[in-house]
């Protein structure tokens, strides 16, 4: 049983601001998210965009927000905890119990809520006999690369991901590439290394293929193709990944009891917690009067949840509020006084 002062749920702007004001009132932090990166809607959605509306920033993509609030909020040391989901939520005495879909428990007097519109998840193959083999022999994403050394692998997808996994595994596995549609979408650099190693006979193509079943058994072994003229092939495959995208769900979110307006929960402005005490929410999954799906507008709703956060925490100490640029407790949490004496 892990136990802190706060437990966040969602790693994107509004949830890493939030670590970064409660790191300032000195409460320690546990982030979550199911993504296997910061970053959330940012990362996912426009890495490379770019966004005009910070506050004296006048331009920056996702990537370099995220990079930027990471290293803001470095002296706190937060723990996170990728690739995990919050499976539920339970209250035992003013105290909240969190557990996650990979076993980890725990104990907090704050949960802040900063999921964006809901969880990531990756749009799935279509067949129910693949569910046995994720995360043994079937993914949706890679977070170790040389897992997938020496291997027969289906690769399923026609966008940049699909492509820059095929030609990168291509180096150590055999590859097949597999695309529902001829065309697929990447840089032309990426398309003519691709048609290069498929020339070189290291990557085999099959375009207008949809996988149609799998060979029975406890391993996989091979998979069964079909075109949109209904003919069949048969692939030697032992690992599948598919990169179709993502999707977005409210997930067991709306299993714990919360109040839910048209898939956002509505807050309480004055400190941003729901209708359950010590649950708190902010950024694009939160709703309210006059509320701007804005990312300052998250970080705004991450700096009041924190006050609130701290008088759960802290139920003995009163609150003081103190300016970063004067208050010497704050900066040495922020670590300016050991740079100053090192300067």
């Amino acid at each position: 049983m892990i136990k802190t002062d706060a437990v966040i749920i969602g790693a994107g702007p509004a949830g890493l601001f939030a670590v970064h004001q409660l790191g300032v009132n000195g409460l320690s932090t546990e982030v979550i998210d199911n993504l296997d990166k910061a970053g959330g809607q940012c990362i996912e959605l426009y890495p490379d965009k770019p966004i005009y509306d910070i506050p004296a920033i006048p331009e920056c993509n996702g990537e370099e927000l995220t990079k930027n609030l990471l290293e803001q909020i470095k002296p706190f040391k937060p723990k996170f905890h990728f690739n995990e989901r919050v499976q539920e939520l339970k209250e035992d005495k003013g105290i909240w119990v969190v557990k996650t879909n990979k076993g980890n428990s725990f104990t907090t007097p704050n949960v802040i809520i900063a999921g964006g519109v809901g969880s990531f998840e990756p749009r799935k193959l279509p067949l129910k006999e693949l569910e046995k083999f994720e995360e043994r022999n079937v993914f949706y994403s890679i977070s170790n690369k040389e897992k997938f050394k020496n291997k027969k692998i289906a690769i399923f997808g026609g966008g940049d991901s699909a492509l820059d996994w095929a030609l990168e595994l291509s180096k150590d596995s055999k590859i097949t590439l597999i695309h529902r549609r001829n065309e697929f979408r990447g840089s032309p650099r990426t398309l003519h290394e691709l048609e290069k190693l498929k020339k070189e006979g290291k990557i085999s193509i099959k375009t207008s293929f949809q996988i149609k079943s799998i060979n029975e058994g406890e391993k996989l072994n091979s998979i069964i193709l079909e075109n949109d003229e209904g003919k069949k092939e048969s692939v030697e495959v032992d690992t599948i990944l598919a990169f179709f995208g993502l999707i977005m769900k409210l997930g067991p979110i709306a299993e714990w009891g919360l109040n839910i307006d048209k898939k956002a929960i509505p807050v309480n402005t004055e400190n941003f917690e729901t209708n359950k005490k010590g649950i708190f929410a902010v950024g694009d999954i939160c709703t309210y009067p006059g509320k701007l799906r804005l990312i300052l507008s998250g970080f705004h709703e991450a700096a009041l949840a924190s006050v609130a956060c701290f008088k759960r925490a802290r139920p003995n100490e009163k609150y003081k509020f103190q300016f970063t640029t004067s208050s010497k407790e704050i900066q040495e949490r922020l670590g300016v006084s050991k740079k100053k004496k090192n300067d």
